[in-house]
């Protein structure tokens, strides 16, 4: 793998009173310098009675409390979670007849699309709600509105210049919209619906206002899951729900799926969520559809609910599989692709073949962009005959993909079909005699957009421990700061070890045992397996988060590998 340049992160002047100087300046350099922003109770969560078109949301469902009401959700993780959460708080609150819908992306594609409207139709429905999509939806929501269906929009995904003419939005993205966090999840937002509905519904029964606070395991899977920014307000969502997930008062079907993705309940930590449950789920929209995930978080049942979870276990291997023969075929792609093609400062790779799986093609897109750390889009037919391609994106820090998309059809109008996403990850269609054209439009508009300093492959890190951080007690210690995911990233540091031994395992991961002035400390160095493997006595320069490994009850110190070399280089 290629050597990412280190940067120590800034830290600012001041910090926490903390008792270790390492843990106040890991938290400083990542906005926490006081002890109002490390409280994560759930007092401290901004108001959500601040989004706009809550009250509105409210007076409109229970104007329909007994008649069809059907949820529209998406086909990824956040989507099913925020799927699971209305369904499961309407039928706490007394909402008699709720349904839902997720569109399969291989039939349907992404949001409320006319088509999905016209299935929803058949089922009379009096109100549409949508979960984690309809922002853009203009065509669907005029459908809906045209046969006299309500709909109430819950989304958070960037608002287009044109809204549609829903009876309500609520979306934190929303143009003018007060709510201070614009990074909640869709499956946030459908919990201060569902928090604004209790609320009102607990001035007569006072037991309904814990209602919400009961489905957090659902809000923070949904969070982590989406790859969110972890800002304030979300980390104080995720922590609710881990505590909730290690009390044992989850969902029978997070349980079970925590099961047979190898982790303990009681020990998991935000990173469980994002590797071990997340994927399971998606892989249930990415290769069929995702309503075997949204049945596995509404069971009650926890004998049906580990069925389920096997079940998606199962497709998640048939996924796992797919990229692998896809990711190889991407490769050779790129091998095949002019010499010059990045050499000569190409900005944007663009790969296709026919017989790609759809599903599939922004993992794809995702592993070549880390390979060659530029923006990549992959390619798939959205059906097998058919002329018109979906592709997705995956970009760098410094190129906004829906930015990059949106100036692609700005100057080529009648180019793309279709698109949408966030900075770093997007989608869109497009016919597929369109491809090479689309192939230097997109080259052109990053080169317009992209700043020379961001292809350059870094690495923010934060310091070096010295030997005696090196413990479990440390470990500990950095693990009870989380929740870490995206924009809140679990520390990493750097340092020079000797080898003691190394050894391949799995073909593919680097298992190794180092030393600096005290003791051997395992460590463990995933897909990273370089021409020659070190020997004992080497010394390395080694990039790694502090980790707990826990086997047959014994818990250790071990070293996440993020990435090596040896110290001679």
């Amino acid at each position: 793998m290629s050597w990412r340049e280190l940067h120590v992160r800034p830290v600012p002047t001041h910090a926490l009173q903390e008792s270790d100087p390492i843990v106040a300046k890991v938290l400083a350099a990542r906005g926490v310098c006081d002890e109002r922003e490390r409280d994560l109770s759930l007092a401290a969560l901004a108001p959500l009675s601040q989004l706009n078109g809550l009250q509105e949301a409210v007076a409109l469902f229970n104007r329909h409390r007994d008649a069809r009401i059907i949820i529209v959700g998406d086909f990824d993780a956040d989507g099913a979670t925020s799927t699971a959460l209305l369904l499961r708080g309407l039928a706490a609150l007394g909402f008699a007849d709720v349904g839902f819908i997720v569109p399969n992306r291989f039939e349907f594609g992404y949001g409320l699309s006319p088509e999905i409207v016209d299935v929803a139709l058949q089922q009379s429905p009096a109100l549409i709600v949508t979960v984690d999509n309809g922002i853009s939806s203009v065509a669907g929501v005029a459908r809906a509105r045209a046969a006299g269906v309500d709909v109430i929009i819950t989304d958070h995904h960037l608002a287009p210049q044109t809204l549609p003419a829903a009876n309500v939005i609520v979306n934190p993205n929303a143009p003018d919209d007060p709510y201070p966090s614009k990074h909640l999840a869709g499956v946030g937002v459908a919990f201060a619906v569902l928090a604004a509905l209790a609320r009102q519904a607990s001035q007569e029964q006072a037991a309904l206002a814990r209602l919400p606070a009961s489905l957090l395991d659902l809000v923070a899977l949904g969070t982590v899951a989406d790859v969110v920014a972890l800002d304030h307000n979300n980390r104080i969502l995720v922590e609710a729900g881990l505590q909730r997930i290690r009390a044992g008062r989850c969902v029978p079907g997070i349980a079970a799926l925590l099961e047979v993705g190898g982790r303990d309940r009681r020990r998991i930590v935000a990173a469980d969520l994002g590797f071990a449950v997340g994927p399971r789920l998606n892989a249930a929209g990415r290769m069929e559809d995702m309503s075997i995930g949204i049945r596995c978080l509404t069971t009650d049942d926890p004998v049906e609910a580990r069925e389920l979870a096997t079940a998606l276990d199962a497709i998640n291997r048939e996924r796992r599989s797919v990229e692998d023969d896809m990711q190889r075929q991407a490769l050779v792609l790129l091998d095949a692709l002019d010499e010059q093609s990045l050499n000569d400062d190409r900005l944007c790779v663009c790969l296709y073949e026919p017989d790609w799986h759809q599903g599939v093609v922004g993992l794809v897109a995702s592993r070549i962009k880390e390979r060659i750390h530029r923006p990549v889009f992959a390619f798939a037919r959205e059906q097998p005959d058919a002329l018109v391609l979906k592709g997705s994106g995956r970009s760098i820090p410094g190129v906004h993909l829906r930015d990059v998309l949106a100036e692609v059809n700005r100057r080529h109008p009648d180019m793309i079909t279709r698109f949408g996403g966030h900075a770093m990850a997007a989608g869109l269609s497009l016919p597929e005699a369109a491809l090479a054209s689309f192939t230097d439009a997109v080259e052109a508009a990053v080169r317009t957009m992209c700043a020379p300093s961001a292809l350059t492959p870094s690495l923010d890190i934060d310091g070096e421990l010295d030997a005696a951080r090196l413990s479990l007690l440390f470990a500990e210690r950095l693990r009870a700061q989380g929740p870490w995911g995206q924009r809140f990233e679990e520390p990493v540091f750097a340092g020079l070890f000797c080898v003691d031994s190394a050894r391949v395992v799995g073909d593919q991961h680097l298992k190794l045992s180092l030393t600096t002035s005290t003791q051997p400390i395992d460590a463990i160095a995933f897909n990273q397996i370089e021409p020659r493997v070190p020997v004992a006595g080497e010394l390395l320069e080694v990039v790694y988060r502090l980790d707990i490994n826990e086997w047959r009850g014994r818990q250790s110190v071990q070293l996440m590998v993020v990435q090596w070399r040896f110290a001679t280089q």
